[in-house]
């Protein structure tokens, strides 16, 4: 370690001894105690021990809430504090991810630094560096692309730290790249993640590859931080087999049913993803009228690559409330974002709601989802149409989903079957409810903005406005957008 101006060398020796590596496996979680004040939960030290014994892949998965971003924290100071030439590199599939969790994390934890250890660094937006080596002791943050494969490429000193927070959501291609700077016999590599893909190179450290691998599985009873509360919140809205309730929950990775319409992965993916909306998107969207007491009203806004993140739900409303709703977000919403149409699952008491919005000179479509489908070959009905129109939207993986669980379990709930000729049936909504579920009504209002007329929506074209509709007619089937 170089002397600095910050410390006696004989104190800085000291800490080292304590705490780097002549201290042991022991070393890590000793500092975490006795510099930042932390007792460390029992998960959070077998990591701690592990890393102290020079375990070189460590993969953590984990529930919601448990302080995995903690730990990545305390070994990236570990690292800066007690190794040098070292390099620690951090990364997530997307900026929001990895700036506004794990680097702030990171920042916490320095800023609770004795001022004679925190002054030996100078602490940046997205990079830590030993004030006397800059270039050879660092920590930096750079966001998992699979257009920048690099994130992870030629990290290479004689102490490295290699840290992926989500994991289960960066690309291949990363992992790939990073195979070099994996390599060294004192390369580190951490990956914690939500379990939220039972496919990809995450899955398979805890799977097919777990003997290579120091592997920590983390559920909500194993962390005092996860409270019992969240656990019975999540059971009661999704279901206890539900996907979500496994993953956020139990810290288990989601059931690979080969019957769920749209994989939790695909939804995942596409909320962590990084992209740009154009403004001034040509937006449609999706209203789904409740039936029944406990169900409610949801409204889905979404553009050719993105769903809008103002989702709203109601209830205990009737049908002129629901419509005179609808009017005034028409109404708050700027000229230019308001939908070429409003799409209305018109079935039962939605056909109410419809005549009132076309009274009121809204450009809104009753949509009867029980009405023969344009490939009517495949689908049963149009639902199932609208289901599968949505999955190979979001298969394009080049598409925006805002981060809302409820739309992310919703989705990801709904099963399908064949009928005895072979079409494709979506669930119904009774079915789902007969499973202990609520009824999925941002899913199918979100599933409703497919149905929309005008094909540039998604395909694109010069004019934002050339379609010539008339909105008191039915919608054809041949518009179904896929």
């Amino acid at each position: 370690m170089p002397k600095t101006n910050s410390s006696p060398e004989n104190v800085f020796l000291e800490f080292i001894e304590r705490y780097g590596p002549p201290a042991g496996p022991d070393g890590p979680e000793r500092m975490v105690r006795e510099v930042f004040g932390i007792s460390p939960d029992p998960w959070q030290i077998s990591v701690l021990t592990a890393y102290g014994k020079g375990e070189r892949r460590i993969s953590i998965r984990a529930c919601h809430g448990p302080g995995k971003t903690a730990v990545a924290a305390w070994l990236i100071w570990h690292m800066l504090l007690t190794k040098f030439p070292q390099k620690s590199v951090a990364t997530a599939p997307s900026r929001g991810q990895l700036e506004d969790a794990l680097v702030v994390e990171v920042l916490k934890w320095g800023n609770r630094l004795p001022p004679v250890l925190k002054d030996l660094f100078e602490l940046k937006k997205n990079r830590i560096e030993l004030k006397a080596s800059p270039e050879e002791s660092f920590f930096t943050a750079r966001t998992a692309r699979a257009e920048n494969p690099e994130a992870l490429q030629g990290v290479h000193s004689e102490h490295v730290l290699l840290v992926a927070d989500e994991a289960s959501g960066v690309p291949e291609q990363i992992f790939e790249a990073a195979a070099g700077s994996m390599s060294g016999h004192s390369a580190t590599t951490l990956l914690l993640s939500n379990p939220v893909r039972s496919t990809g190179f995450f899955f398979d450290t805890h799977n097919r590859l777990r003997d290579m691998w120091f592997t920590v599985h983390v559920g909500y009873k194993d962390s005092p931080r996860v409270s019992e509360d969240f656990a019975r919140d999540i059971a009661r809205r999704y279901g206890d087999d539900s996907n979500a309730y496994r993953i956020r929950v139990l810290g288990e990775f989601p059931k690979g049913d080969l019957d769920t319409i749209i994989p939790f992965e695909l939804i995942h993916s596409a909320m962590e993803r990084d992209i740009v909306v154009p403004p001034n998107s040509i937006e449609v969207w999706g209203l789904d009228v409740a039936r029944y007491g406990d169900d409610a009203n949801a409204l889905v806004r979404r553009n050719a690559i993105a769903v809008i993140d103002d989702i709203e739900t109601w209830q205990g409303v009737d049908l002129m409330q629901t419509a005179g709703r609808v009017k005034a977000k028409w109404d708050e919403t700027e000229p230019s974002r308001r939908p070429s149409e409003i799409l209305v699952d018109s079935i039962g008491l939605g056909a109410g709601v419809v005549d009132r919005l076309l009274e009121l000179g809204l450009p809104v479509r009753g949509i009867n989802v029980s009405e023969q489908a344009s490939f009517s070959e495949r689908y049963r009905n149009l639902r199932t149409e609208l289901w599968f129109a949505a999955r190979e939207w979001l298969l394009k993986r080049d598409v925006k989903l805002p981060k809302n669980e409820e739309l992310a379990a919703e989705v990801s709930m709904l099963r399908y079957q064949h009928s005895s000729n072979g079409k494709l049936i979506a669930e119904p909504k009774s079915e789902v409810k007969k499973r202990g579920h609520k009824s999925p009504n941002i899913a199918d209002a979100f599933v409703l903005t497919f149905a929309s007329t005008p094909a540039g929506l998604i395909h694109g074209t010069g004019n934002d406005r050339v379609w010539n509709v008339n909105w008191s007619e039915p919608v054809h089937r041949s518009r179904v957008i896929v």
